[in-house]
C-alpha cells in the first residue's frame, strides 16, 4: 500500500543583512509577477529597518519609474530614500552606478579598511554616524546597459553586501547581453530565480524542486500608510547629532595646547575611531576653504571650530577674526561674552568693515615682518623661541566671503589685492585665512590663482558644480553627502586621493553660550587681560553710545577739555561732535567745528529717531567740551512720539545753559542769534563762548520757509532791513555765524523739503552734512554721489566738502537712560 503523500509550506526568505543579491529571470506576465515580489520585498525591508536607515535607487529604463511608482512618495519627505527620482537615461544609469561604486571605495578604504569585516561591525562602533544601508533595484536588465555600466554592475554586486549595498536585478531573458558580458559574472553573487515552465524557481540544488510562490503587495491603502509613516520618521530621523563633549579636552586640559608650530582643531569623528582635525601651520595646510549650501551645517562647522579652538588654546596662543557677511547673527555670541580670543567681531558686516579688518591684519604682517627682521628670524615658530616673547598666531575667518566681490569697484579690488597677500606670506607670521561660502558658482569670486594657494578645503553638502569649484575639478565627491553636518576634508588643495570624510560635531546654541561664559570665568581667574578692547561691528543694530572711548575719557574728565587736548596743553583748534560708529576699524565718526565759514552741521533723511539720536550725543559731546558754551535748541518733532521730550531730559542735566523751545519761540531764538552775529561782527573780541543752534525738525519750521523772506538772498549787516525776519535771520546765521563761534546742527527729513527752506547759496553753508538714505538724485545734489541711494537700515553717510571726505556709519540710537544717568552724575562731580 503506497504512503499517502503530504504537502507542507514554508517562507521562501531573503537574508537581509548578510545574504546575497536577488536576480530574477523572468518576462511577460513572469515579469509582472516577478515586479510585484520586488514590490513586497522592499516595503517588509522598508517596514523592518530603522527609518533613514534603508535607501533605494531605482534604474527603470522601460517602466520610466512606474515599476516603482508607490515608492516615490518618499521623496515628499526626504528625496535621499529613492536617489530623488527613478532612473531611465543611460548617461543617468551611469551616473547613478558611478556615486555608488564612489561610495563602495569610500567605506571600503576608509570605514572598513583590515579593521572591520562587514558594514554591520563598523556601524556597531560608529554609533551615530553609522552608514544607512542601501539597495539598488534594477528593471529590465539589460536595458539602456552599456558595457561599461554593465561592469559596474557587477563590482557593485560582487563588492556591495559587505559595504551595505544590495542588488535586486530583473532579468529580460529576450534583450541581449552587452558586448562581452557575462551573465555567470552575475548569477555567482546572486540568487537566482528564474521563470520554468511555468512557474517560478529557485535555482538552488536544495531548492529547485519546490513550488515557489512569490509574495504580492498588500492593499494600496496600507501600501501608502506604510511609505507615509516610514517617509514622516525618516525625515525625523536624517538628522545626526554627535555630542560636542567627544571631541574637547577635559576641562583641566582647557588652554593647555600651544600654537608654535601651528593650530589642530578637532571638527567631529571621521569613522568609527578617529577624529577629524583643522591643521593649520604644518606644510602646505596654511589655509582652508570652506563650502556647502543653506542648511548643510556650515554654521555649526565655525561654531564648532571657534569654541573648540578657545577651549583648547589661551588668548596668547591664538586670536580670531569674526567676520560675517551673511544677514543673521551667527557670531554675535562671541561678542555678547566676551570671548577673549576674539579680536574683532563683525555681525551683518558691510564690505567697508570687512576691507578695513583685512587691511588691519596687513599692517600686523608688516609688523610682524619688522618684528622678525629686528630678531634675525624668518617664522613665528623661531621668533618665540628665541625672543621668548607671547606672538599669537590669527585665524582669520570670513562667511560669505565672495560679498567682499559684489561690485566692481576700488573695494574688491583691495579686498583680493589683501587677501592675496595675507593666503601667500601669511604662513611665515603665523597668519591663517579661513573663508566660507554658500557657493562659489557665479562671477563675484576671489580669483582662482588665490584660492589655489589654500591647501585645506572643506565640502559640506553641496550641488556637483561647487563641488568641482570647492574641491577640484575632477572631485565632485561632495554631491553624494546626504546629511548636514557630513563633510570632507581635503588637504591636498581638492586633489580626489586627499579626501576624508567626517561628520561635524553638533553644538547647539545652549550648549555654546555655556561654554562661552565658562572661557570668561577662565579669562578671569588667570587674570587674562586683552591688549586691545574688542572691536564689535553690528550691522543690524545702531550704534552705541557707550562704546564711544574718546566720548567717554572725556566725560570721566575732572575739568572740561575738548577732545586731544592733553592736560597742561594747547587745546586743537576745533571741537569734537560725535554721530556714530565708522563702517571700518577707526575711530568713532564725528564732525569737527571750527570758527570758519561753513562749520554747520546738515542732517538730511525719513529717519527720525536716528537724527535725534546723532543729535543728542552731538550736544553732549560738545557740552563735555566746553564750559561756558550756551546751546539752543528748537525742538519741531512729533509731540506724541515715544522720544518727545528728549531735549529737555537733556536740558536739565547739562550744566551750560540749554534753552529748548519749539515754534513760539522761534522768533526769539533766531533774533537772539541774530543779534549775537551782529554785535560779535562788529566788536569782534577772542575767547567768546560758543553758541550752538540745534533745529530738530526744519520740514516743520514754516516760518523758515524762503517764501517767508518776501525776496531772496541774503541781508548784509550796515544796511536797514525793511523787516528783518526769522527766515532771513536764519540765512544770516548760517553764513556769518560760524567765523564768530555761532553754529547751526539742523535736520530735515527730506531734500524737497530742505529746499523750501534753504537756497542753494544757504546750503552750501553747511560744508558738513549727513544723509540717510534717499534717491540717487537727491544724493548726488547733497554730497556730489549717488551712493546714499544703496544705504540700508542703520547706516548713514557723513560728507565734509573741506576735507573732501565721504565717509559711511552707523549712527548712533537713542541714547539709554543708564547711560544718560552716568552723563549727569558726571557733570555733577566735575561741577563740584
Amino acid at each position: 500500500m503506497a504512503t499517502p503523500t503530504q504537502s507542507f509550506v514554508l517562507p521562501a526568505l531573503f537574508q537581509f543583512p548578510g545574504g546575497k543579491n536577488l536576480l530574477f529571470k523572468g518576462k511577460g506576465n513572469a515579469k509582472v509577477t516577478a515586479v510585484q515580489a520586488t514590490q513586497s520585498l522592499l516595503l517588509r525591508l522598508l517596514a523592518s529597518i530603522p527609518p533613514g536607515k534603508l535607501r533605494f535607487t531605482f534604474i527603470d529604463p522601460v517602466g520610466l519609474g512606474q515599476n516603482v511608482a508607490p515608492f516615490m512618495a518618499l521623496a515628499d519627505y526626504d528625496e535621499q530614500l529613492v536617489t530623488a527620482r527613478a532612473w531611465s537615461d543611460p548617461r543617468h544609469v551611469e551616473q547613478r552606478l558611478a556615486d555608488l561604486t564612489e561610495h563602495l571605495e569610500t567605506v571600503i578604504q576608509k570605514y572598513l579598511r583590515h579593521e572591520y569585516a562587514t558594514i554591520e561591525e563598523y556601524n556597531e562602533k560608529a554609533g551615530e554616524i553609522a552608514e544607512p544601508y542601501r539597495m539598488l533595484v534594477v528593471f529590465d536588465f539589460p536595458a539602456n546597459f552599456s558595457e561599461e555600466t554593465a561592469r559596474r554592475l557587477v563590482s557593485i554586486v560582487q563588492n556591495g553586501p559587505r559595504c551595505g549595498v544590495y542588488t535586486i536585478v530583473l532579468l529580460d531573458p529576450d534583450r541581449p547581453l552587452p558586448y562581452g558580458f557575462s551573465l555567470a559574472d552575475l548569477e555567482q553573487a546572486c540568487t537566482v530565480i528564474a521563470w520554468e515552465d511555468g512557474h517560478f524557481v529557485w535555482e538552488e540544488d536544495d531548492f529547485r524542486d519546490v513550488a515557489l510562490e512569490l509574495d504580492a503587495p498588500p492593499p494600496m491603502d496600507l501600501f501608502t500608510r506604510i511609505i507615509r509613516a516610514v517617509g514622516e520618521r525618516a525625515k525625523e530621523a536624517n538628522r545626526v547629532e554627535v555630542p560636542f563633549e567627544r571631541i574637547i579636552p577635559p576641562r583641566e586640559q582647557w588652554w593647555q595646547e600651544r600654537s608654535l608650530h601651528g593650530l589642530s582643531v578637532p571638527l567631529g569623528p571621521a569613522g568609527a575611531r578617529k577624529v577629524q582635525n583643522l591643521t593649520l601651520g604644518s606644510g602646505t595646510s596654511q589655509h582652508a576653504l570652506v563650502g556647502g549650501k543653506t542648511g548643510s551645517g556650515k554654521s555649526t562647522l565655525l561654531h564648532v571650530l571657534i569654541t573648540t579652538l578657545a577651549l583648547q588654546y589661551s588668548p596668547d596662543e591664538v586670536q580670531v577674526y569674526l567676520v560675517d557677511f551673511k544677514k543673521g547673527v551667527e557670531f554675535k555670541p562671541y561678542a555678547t561674552y566676551a570671548l577673549p580670543h576674539a579680536r574683532v567681531v563683525a555681525i551683518e558686516s558691510e564690505r567697508e568693515f570687512g576691507l578695513s579688518v583685512l587691511q588691519g591684519l596687513d599692517a600686523e604682517l608688516k609688523r610682524r615682518g619688522d618684528l622678525f627682521r629686528a630678531a634675525g628670524v624668518d617664522h613665528i615658530a623661531d621668533y618665540r623661541t628665541r625672543s621668548g616673547q607671547p606672538l599669537p598666531r590669527i585665524l582669520l575667518i570670513v562667511d560669505e566671503f565672495q560679498e567682499f566681490f559684489t561690485e566692481d569697484d576700488p573695494i574688491a579690488s583691495q579686498a583680493a589685492q589683501v587677501l592675496d597677500r595675507l593666503v601667500r606670506q601669511g604662513r611665515a607670521f603665523g597668519v591663517h585665512v579661513l573663508l566660507g561660502s554658500q557657493t562659489l558658482a557665479g562671477s563675484y569670486s576671489l580669483a582662482r590663482s588665490t584660492i589655489d594657494q589654500m591647501a585645506v578645503r572643506i565640502a559640506l553638502q553641496c550641488s556637483e558644480a561647487d563641488s568641482r569649484l570647492i574641491l577640484a575639478d575632477d572631485n565632485p565627491a561632495a554631491r553624494l553627502l546626504s546629511r548636514p553636518g557630513e563633510a570632507i576634508y581635503n588637504d591636498a588643495n581638492g586633489l580626489v586621493e586627499g579626501n576624508h570624510p567626517f561628520q561635524v560635531a553638533w553644538l547647539a546654541d545652549e550648549q555654546r553660550e555655556k561654554y562661552l561664559q565658562e572661557i570668561a570665568a577662565l579669562a578671569a581667574e588667570r587674570q587674562y587681560r586683552p591688549p586691545q578692547p574688542q572691536i564689535v561691528f553690528e550691522g543690524n543694530a545702531p550704534a552705541e553710545v557707550e562704546k564711544n572711548r574718546p566720548l567717554a575719557d572725556l566725560l570721566a574728565a575732572p575739568l572740561f577739555r575738548t577732545a586731544g587736548e592733553e592736560a597742561g596743553g594747547r587745546a586743537p583748534r576745533r571741537v569734537t561732535a560725535w554721530l556714530g560708529e565708522p563702517i571700518a576699524i577707526a575711530d568713532p565718526t564725528a564732525a569737527f567745528f571750527r570758527r570758519q565759514s561753513g562749520s554747520n552741521l546738515l542732517i538730511v533723511g525719513q529717519n527720525d529717531e536716528s537724527a535725534l539720536g546723532m543729535m543728542s550725543v552731538a550736544l553732549i559731546s560738545l557740552a563735555a567740551q566746553q564750559q561756558d558754551a550756551r546751546f539752543y535748541v528748537l525742538d519741531f518733532g512729533a509731540v506724541d512720539a515715544p522720544y518727545a521730550g528728549m531735549w529737555d531730559t537733556l536740558a536739565d542735566m547739562l550744566p551750560q545753559a540749554v534753552q529748548v523751545g519749539r515754534r513760539r519761540q522761534l522768533s526769539d531764538f533766531i533774533g537772539e542769534l541774530a543779534s549775537e552775529v551782529q554785535q560779535r561782527s562788529e566788536n569782534e573780541q577772542p575767547g567768546t563762548p560758543s553758541c550752538y543752534l540745534f533745529l530738530y525738525g526744519l520740514q516743520r519750521a514754516r516760518d523758515l520757509r524762503q517764501e517767508e523772506m518776501g525776496f531772496g538772498g541774503f541781508s548784509s549787516f550796515g544796511e536797514e532791513p525793511a523787516a528783518p525776519n526769522p527766515a532771513q535771520q536764519f540765512t544770516t546765521i548760517l553764513r556769518e555765524g560760524p567765523d564768530l563761534g555761532i553754529h547751526t546742527i539742523l535736520w530735515c527729513d527730506t531734500v524737497t523739503n530742505l529746499n523750501r527752506s534753504l537756497d542753494r547759496r544757504a546750503l552750501r553753508e553747511c560744508a558738513m552734512r549727513v544723509v540717510f538714505q534717499m534717491s540717487a538724485e537727491d544724493s548726488a545734489n547733497l554730497i556730489d554721489s549717488p551712493v546714499a541711494s544703496k544705504l540700508g537700515p542703520y547706516r548713514a553717510l557723513f560728507y565734509d566738502e573741506e576735507e573732501g571726505r565721504l565717509e559711511k556709519f552707523r549712527p548712533y540710537g537713542l541714547p539709554s537712560a543708564a547711560w544718560l544717568e552716568q552723563v549727569k552724575a558726571g557733570f555733577a562731580g566735575r561741577q563740584g
